[in-house]
């Protein structure tokens, strides 16, 4: 293998496949970036066994081949190499590759390309597409609210149901749930449902970038796996088996008490209580009052360091409630919801709060009340 491309587009490369590099394997190839010519372009691969990712970047071939580096090598050298063209060289024999740009000439220990495990076929049928900014702000919409507890997996996945030409997103922990919803520009017949591990979605949103347009979702019959794809990246995740829970039956018909708010302000106050709040289990107070000058009043109180109170200007029809909730769930929903208003629905002090973003029907987010104590 001999190939010559620019480190820039190098470095940007290794960045993204690099993620999904095996931390702790007892396969020493695990550690390693899969890297090969293919089609006039230099592949960059990295994975796991759960989760895989690809790139291909621009590069000039004299020789094709492939070999696997060392990650955190290869990556800390290139990071170091000035901005120009950067020569790989494989020794096929002895497999080292010598890297050259300008001034620097380094010889990389590497493993066999033939010991990484085996790549999907290129030529997977079938799939879904859909717009690359679209996916990325829906799994933003959602993802925050999966589970970080290994007891139950299927919740520190995400739900994807594709249906009558909808796709739908679904994430809970058992204390909140994020639902949002998209129409798909290739709708299918048929109905699937897939739980796909929450970080693999995170890294497929932070990788998505504006040069991407659409993106391509392919599930492989019989596989337990799930492809997506666009011009320059792949993203492989094992599905999560198991059932999801009906979540459809925990979101809210009705209201009694319904304030239309101000993202921003309600974000701010939000902030402030969970500064007094934090040694009460993160609980903060919400009053909301009714009528010409409606407010919703945020509070919290903690016995060592004080108590902090701020009011809103809102819209609030129904009766006066006085309900608690995690603020800090209250915050990772409004870094997340991207309008301007939401309005923020509920019954009683016992039931679930209702997060819709004002202005768009494609997106709820439920909360569990906390209790209100003295």
């Amino acid at each position: 293998m001999k190939v010559t491309c620019l480190q820039e587009n190098l470095a940007r490369g290794l960045s993204i496949v690099s993620r999904a590099v095996a931390t702790r394997s007892t396969l020493p190839v695990l550690g390693n970036v899969y890297m090969a010519t293919e089609n006039g372009r230099l592949r960059l691969s990295a994975t796991n066994l759960e989760l895989g990712i690809t790139c291909w970047i621009g590069a000039k071939t004299e020789e094709d081949g492939s070999t696997t580096v060392p990650s955190r090598t290869f990556v800390d050298l290139i990071n170091t190499l000035p901005n120009d063209q950067v020569e790989m060289d494989l020794s096929v024999r002895t497999q080292v590759l010598n890297v050259r740009s300008g001034p620097y000439t380094n010889d990389i220990k590497c493993i066999d390309a033939q010991e990484f495990p085996p790549m999907l076929p290129p030529d997977l049928d079938g799939g879904i597409t859909i717009s690359a900014e679209d996916l990325k702000e829906m799994i933003g919409h959602v993802v925050f609210a999966a589970s970080h507890d290994d007891a139950r997996p299927v919740l520190t996945g995400v739900l994807v149901t594709m249906e009558n030409g909808e796709m739908t997103m679904a994430a809970a922990d058992g204390f909140r749930l994020s639902v949002r919803t998209a129409h798909l520009s290739t709708p299918d017949a048929t109905m699937t449902k897939s739980i796909i591990p929450s970080r693999a979605m995170s890294e497929l949103a932070r990788i998505l970038g504006d040069g991407d347009e659409t993106v391509t979702m392919i599930l492989p019959p019989d596989r337990g796996q799930v492809v997506f794809r666009t011009k320059s990246i792949e993203v492989v995740s094992q599905l999560i088996e198991g059932s999801y829970p009906d979540f459809q039956s925990i979101i809210p018909k009705s209201y009694e008490t319904r304030a239309m708010v101000n993202t921003t302000a309600f974000l701010k106050a939000c902030k402030a209580a969970d500064i007094f709040a934090r040694e009460s289990a993160h609980s903060a107070r919400l009053r909301m009052v009714p009528g010409p000058g409606g407010t919703v009043e945020v509070s919290a109180t903690a016995a060592e360091t004080g108590s902090n109170q701020t009011v809103v200007e809102a819209t609030v029809e129904g009766n006066p409630i006085e309900i608690a909730f995690n603020v800090r769930f209250l915050v990772d929903v409004l870094n997340a919801v991207g309008t301007p208003n939401i309005y923020l629905e509920t019954t009683s002090s016992s039931s679930p709060g209702l997060i819709r973003a004002a202005g768009r029907d494609d997106f709820l987010h439920v909360i569990m009340p906390m209790h209100l104590g003295k």
